[in-house]
């Protein structure tokens, strides 16, 4: 039986304008459905694992679309709940060249950001699983969100489960200020954080003895203290976040730095043309717990994670869709994108 990772979030519909128009130009939209967590059980199911995703979806077509798009790429849905009035949507409008990309939120209201820890019996959930993720979009959501994603990872830790946290940072879903009172108390029980490069500079008030935390410029020796603050102050086992330098909206340089607790690792840099960025860092944490999960040793699980990311960005839509063989491929140096016969 495969190993078992579960996720918990919010699955959305995502409307984007055909090829790169603006919402304004629009007539039509394409369709696909995607969030943080379900992207990262969809990517640990293309390598073999069995993603298990939790969340809620309304009891009409629209939500049972959700789970069919989810079942169509090998996730668990049995612990999906029903109810609820909505299924969340987003808007994305694709950037190209010095044109950034736009996200729209419509996802008051949704059938997940009402769930109640009743609506789940973690207990089962948890049955037989290594490894919980979640991210800091969930509690983002209410009060509701914020205290189902509490006993998700309390439960989690309890059963000796490793539990990972994508901070996430939205900025259209509350204020830094607010995610660091919530987030702060849900590291307690979080093993492994990815994504804090910016949130964490600006607002975890740890002293930095270093400049050098910016975009095209990457200063080692801040990142390393940094890292190792974090884990001093909330006992992370492993911190990881992606570094991009974004030369435009449709160029970018791609790596990642991943801390052990002992040792800071930086992966090799990929110069990426962008076909769609949205779920890139889903795709880096599902391909780094992947190779954690793996035994692969802490550089290779990391050179295994920025190299699904790095094929993410190919691939149109929220999920990554790359296999086991290609991003081992690429992992490996073969950047060559020639045509497989």
């Amino acid at each position: 039986m495969p190993i078992k990772v579960v996720t918990l979030g919010e699955i959305m519909l995502r409307l984007s304008p055909p090829g790169f128009e603006r919402i304004v130009q629009a007539d039509s939209f394409d369709i696909t459905y995607g969030g943080g967590e379900a992207n990262v059980a969809a990517g640990l199911c293309s390598y073999g694992l069995q993603g298990t995703f939790v969340s809620k979806v309304p009891e009409n077509s629209l939500g049972q679309s959700a789970i069919n798009h989810l079942r169509r790429y090998g996730v668990d849905t049995q612990f999906v709940a029903r109810g609820g009035n909505r299924l969340g949507i987003y808007f994305l409008e694709n950037g190209v060249s010095m044109r950034p990309s736009q996200v729209i939120y419509d996802r008051s209201g949704s059938s997940f950001s009402e769930a109640k820890t009743d609506d789940f019996d973690f207990d089962k959930i948890f049955e037989e699983a290594v490894w919980f993720h979640t991210s800091g979009i969930t509690p983002a959501l209410g009060d509701n969100a914020a205290k189902l994603t509490e006993a998700a990872l309390k439960t989690a830790r309890k059963k000796g489960i490793i539990t990972s946290l994508d901070i996430n940072y939205r900025k259209k879903l509350w204020s830094k200020e607010k995610a660091f009172a919530v987030l702060s108390n849900l590291w307690e029980y979080t093993d492994v954080c990815f994504g804090i490069e910016e949130f964490a500079t600006n607002n975890l008030r740890i002293q930095k003895t270093t400049d050098g935390l910016v975009k095209e410029e990457i200063n080692i020796d801040a990142y390393n203290d940094m890292f190792e603050q974090m884990k001093n102050k909330f006992g992370f086992t492993c911190l990881a976040s992606t570094i991009r330098k974004s030369y435009s909206a449709s160029d970018n340089g791609l790596s990642a730095l991943v801390f052990d607790g002992s040792a800071l690792y930086q992966t090799k840099e990929y110069d990426i043309r962008i076909v769609d960025r949205v779920g890139s860092g889903d795709a880096f944490i599902s391909g780094l717990i992947y190779g954690m999960i793996s035994r692969m040793k802490i550089n290779d699980a990391a050179e295994f994670g920025i190299a699904a990311s790095a094929l993410k960005h190919t691939i149109p839509g929220d999920m990554n869709h790359a296999t086991l063989a290609e991003v081992t491929e690429l992992m490996n140096g073969d950047t060559s994108g020639r045509v497989q016969r």
